[in-house]
């Protein structure tokens, strides 16, 4: 939660600090007595007394259920770069909620809700109270240590100090999750996914396809990284166990589960036990057994009428589909697909034989939907979106050809729909949390707005007639009433959008509808029984007829010539292209649903609705609104002690740190003293300050020590004084590619051996350093990865070092390019570096240096050390020097291996990850006689840890042979320990 948290404040500021330049946007906080909500002014003001209505009525609600007020404001930042809603929390350092104003998903129903604020609102203090809330032996450290402590990798011992401070932080995600769906369904009256038929579907396939049920220690190690849902797995395990503890227990012993008190435990799992009288894995258990026979019962319930037949496409699940089209000359499905071990791609797969074939990647797909698509039959054009987790793209691609080009650039549209009769495209565009119908005319070069829906109604799920006349779109009202809206192509186009028709299904959500090829049906699915089922709405008549009685859950049907109908069939490993026929069913069973029953047995779930926010007097709660300075508000965020080494010697003292309640700006300050005597007086006081900006950071320290120096043979401790000044500046800002700008000035004194490298000794009184430095990466991953499987990274520096009025530059360039291979998750990477300096070959200055893997015994920093330009496995560190430099190193990354059962949930093993590499070095080209050419082959082996199911621990073995003709191979080992990210 922290990280996404903080990369979102990032962005947010940046894009503040653009538009300032440029518009009179600014950053302005609004506040009342329990928040701070800060959003860019004037283009989201308007949707802020709403934020502070949704807020003030979820606290409340939580002040009550939780008995506790937090000691600080909570700080709520709304965001617009992306047009998926979505949000995260945070307690640690400080109370902290993201908002994503977009509209949320409805796909598939995996989202289900009303008003997407209040909800965010509701869902997201679950987070803030269950891990704020403290015991006194908390508030007693959080007294010692000035705040809440956040783990920091350059000071481990933060992690010790964050389990004394917040130790409800330290739980796995399905608790977190689980219980934040739970409750906000109940304070929506029941509307939410502890109701949700999506969340039903999931476990009842589960149990009819006999699939394994994962116990909360192969939940986190495993299910949550290799399934196609990936995460979204902690949601759905997380709210059934809370769910079922709630049914058999009661609502009330679940709350005292997951609330901190002053007799309660800390560790999460060992509250259970004290409140249960009995470990959290026999009471998982018990729900798995209980689920099974719940689940059969529904099945048996479904198929007390015959079930629809299909015939699979595919022989294999395809994971997270988009909405796909037929190209019936051609015997072939489009469709984009994001499964583990690949990177989502636009894919085709033979109606025939369900063959499956890349077309191209797909840039930052969606989960469930990956990509909007649309296809232009007669030009054989498929047109989908790119960047659909940010501002999206729109794209065209040549199935035949497989090339592609950008039509336009962060449009923001999506839910495409072609127009067969101009050939022009629709599609819903998202702006401010408002969506807005657009139509984009041939040749694709602008878009114009025809009508937007006032804010709290979701346009979602557009298609367009055939013949042109008529648009229809699903649409998600602010009371959480879904409709089907059938509109005339030529009022809309007159800022009319008065339906011609409309249908609904309760709030149960109306998924996928699009158009018969003759324009007289519309074709859908919905979970109107609780299952997923097909539905045909003849538009003539209005009438609304069930086509398929499904025992797992059927989705975007696509009618084809010969009157059947392809449909996605959802399996435990994703969705399965699948052929029915097309006939009407007259009869469906309701499943039952697990949040049913638990009202029936315990109805003082009732009770725990928050009501609407509506009637939240905010106006009269503001005390203030002004604008919000980051540097202003910076305060004290934790003070603690600290451990360092310098040179061999242990150094003892303290650290603080300073931040603004965005964390938009950081300051710390460590002051240490190392009572070893056979030190020099001058060099036993250790000095640092540090702050930084989004866009700026500066240093000051003197005789500058460092944890990690206690376990080299890495040292970054130096003697003397270092004062220095770094601007960095995006210059390409379209993830996954960036290119950055980084400029650093840094003045040193009293030094002993060079800035970057321990081994070379010098005596320098005073040196002037200038670096520059262009930095480009453009990587991508599948479903699951561990590392970066595909695409290309450079970069090019420069450093000017004035030393005894001497200048001294240096330049070198790297390049990295990676190519995935069939196998999933493994891929081959060459990597390049080339450098050069004008200097004396016999001055330190102008030399470059190699060797060694470079880790720590114990270490933070990249575990795969010899990546960089600078490593050289098999020979010592810093060993080979030269004033020019080609490097040359091929590296195979070979698919990691899962661990479901290596540990505790507190403390597991979750992969093991193997790669090889080769490489080559060659130094002083132009010096045949001191010139030096050395090879190197070796392996390495990484294991990643998960300790209290936060803080990420990668254990690393390896090995090199470095070779040089007329001396011995020279074997080097190294073992490290990296803690933290």
């Amino acid at each position: 939660m922290r990280t996404r948290a903080l990369v979102i404040s990032l962005a947010t500021l940046i894009a503040w600090a653009a538009g300032a330049r440029s518009s009179v946007a600014q950053l302005t906080s609004t506040e009342t007595n329990n928040v701070t909500i800060v959003y860019i002014e004037p283009t989201q003001t308007f949707i802020v007394p709403h934020v502070g209505r949704s807020f003030e009525n979820a606290f409340a609600f939580h002040r009550k259920l939780f008995d506790f007020k937090p000691a600080e404001k909570v700080a709520v930042l709304l965001t617009d770069f992306s047009d998926a809603g979505n949000a995260s929390a945070d307690s640690v350092p400080r109370d902290f909620v993201t908002l994503r104003i977009a509209p949320m998903n409805f796909a598939f129903e995996t989202f289900t809700a009303s008003e997407r604020m209040s909800y965010l609102m509701n869902h997201e203090l679950v987070h803030v109270m269950t891990t704020d809330r403290p015991a006194p032996r908390d508030r007693m450290f959080r007294s010692l240590f000035r705040g809440k402590v956040a783990p920091v990798a350059e000071h481990p011992e933060s992690v010790a100090y964050l389990y004394l401070t917040a130790p409800r932080r330290a739980s796995p995600r399905w608790f977190l999750e689980g219980i934040a769906v739970f409750l906000d369904t109940w304070m929506a009256g029941g509307i939410g996914r502890a109701q949700g038929p999506y969340d039903e579907m999931v476990f009842r396939s589960m149990v009819l396809d006999g699939s394994r049920f994962y116990d909360p220690l192969g939940l986190a190690a495993e299910l949550t990284k290799t399934d196609f849902q990936v995460e979204a797995n902690s949601y759905l395990y997380g709210t059934r166990f809370m769910n079922y503890l709630a049914y058999t227990y009661k609502p009330e012993t679940l709350i005292r589960w997951v609330t901190r008190t002053s007799d309660s435990k800390a560790y999460y799992a060992s509250s259970f036990r004290q409140v249960y009288g009995m470990p959290l894995e026999q009471a998982w258990n018990d729900w798995i057994a209980f689920e099974r026979t719940f689940q059969h019962k529904n099945i048996e319930t479904i198929r007390q009428h015959p079930t629809t037949k299909f015939t699979d496409v595919s022989r294999e699940a395809l994971g997270s589909v988009s909405r796909a089209f037929v190209d019936a000359e051609r015997g072939t499905i489009y469709a984009g697909l994001n499964y583990p071990g690949t990177v989502a791609y636009i894919g085709s797969i033979g109606l025939d034989n369900g063959r499956v074939e890349h077309l191209h990647d797909i840039k930052l797909p969606r989960i469930y939907t990956v990509t909007s698509l649309a296809y232009d039959p007669a030009a054989r054009t498929l047109f989908y979106t790119a960047d659909n987790t940010a501002e999206r793209d729109l794209v065209a691609l040549d199935p035949t050809t497989r090339k592609q080009r950008t039509l336009l650039k962060d449009a923001r549209i999506g839910d495409l729909a072609f127009n067969p009769a101009d050939r022009s495209l629709w599609g819903i565009r998202t702006f401010n949390g408002i969506c807005t119908l657009v139509r984009i005319p041939y040749p694709y070069k602008n878009w114009n707005a025809i009508y937007s829906w006032p804010y709290g109604e979701v346009a979602y799920d557009l298609d367009i007639s055939p013949d042109g006349r008529l648009a229809a779109v699903s649409l998600g009202e602010i009371d959480g009433k879904q409709t089907v809206r059938i509109m005339q192509t030529a009022s809309l186009l007159m800022n009319d959008a008065t339906p011609a028709k409309q249908f609904d299904f309760g709030t149960a959500v109306p998924s996928n509808f699009v158009f018969s090829p003759d324009s007289r049906y519309l074709f859908g699915s919905s979970y109107f029984t609780g299952v997923s089922n097909i539905f045909r709405y003849e538009i003539a008549t209005g009438e609304l007829e069930a086509l398929t009685n499904a025992d797992t859950g059927f989705f975007r049907p696509v009618p084809l010539n010969d009157g059947s109908l392809l449909v996605f069939r959802y399996t435990g490993d994703g969705f399965v292209p699948s052929i029915i026929s097309m006939a009407p069913v007259k009869d469906i069973n309701a499943i039952t649903f697990l949040g049913q029953q638990l009202v029936e047995r315990h109805p003082v779930i009732k009770q725990w609705a928050a009501g609407s926010p509506g009637s939240v007097p905010i106006e009269s709660l503001i005390t203030r609104t002004r604008s919000y300075a980051p540097l202003k508000r910076l305060g004290v965020e934790s003070l603690y002690p600290v451990v360092q080494g310098y040179k061999d010697a242990f150094a003892y003292g303290i650290h603080a740190r300073f931040s603004d309640p965005l964390a938009f700006n950081g300051a710390s300050l460590t002051a240490a003293y190392s009572p070893a005597q056979d030190l020099p007086a001058e060099e036993r006081w250790h000095l640092r300050a540090d702050y930084r900006r989004y866009d700026w950071e500066a240093h000051a320290s003197w005789n500058n020590a460092d944890f990690y120096d206690l376990f080299g043979p890495t040292q970054t401790s130096r003697r003397g004084y270092d004062v220095g000044l770094g601007h960095t500046r995006l210059l390409v800002f379209d993830e996954p590619r960036r290119l950055t700008l980084t400029v650093d000035g840094r003045l040193a004194g009293h030094l002993d051996q060079l800035p970057e490298y321990q081994n070379v000794a010098v005596q320098v009184d005073r040196l002037y350093s200038f670096d520059g430095t262009l930095a480009y990466t453009d990587v991508r991953s599948s479903l699951g990865n561990v590392d970066d499987e595909k695409g290309i990274r450079w970069s090019l520096m420069a450093q000017n070092q004035i030393v005894q009025s001497s200048l001294f530059t240096r330049v070198h360039a790297t390049y990295d390019q990676g190519m995935a291979l069939p196998i999933p998750h493994s891929s081959i990477w060459v990597r390049s570096a080339a450098g050069f300096s004008p200097g004396d070959v016999n001055e330190p200055f102008a030399n470059f240096y190699f060797g060694g893997f470079g880790n720590n015994y114990i270490d933070h920093l990249e575990e795969k050390r010899y990546r960089e330009y600078y490593a050289f496995p098999g020979a010592q560190l810093n060993e080979i020097s030269g004033r020019n430099f080609l490097k040359s190193a091929a590296e195979w990354n070979l698919p990691p291996l899962r661990f479901r059962r290596v540990g505790t949930p507190g403390f597991y093993l979750t992969w093991m990850r193997p790669a090889i590499f080769a490489s080559g070095l060659v130094t002083n080209l132009d010096a045949s006689a001191i010139r030096r050419t050395i090879s190197n082959v070796g392996g390495q082996l990484d294991f990643q840890l998960n300790m209290l199911s936060s803080i990420d621990l990668t254990v690393s073995v390896g090995g090199a042979v470095a070779y040089e003709r007329g001396v011995a191979p020279r074997r080097e080992a190294m073992f490290s320990l990296k803690l933290l990210r």
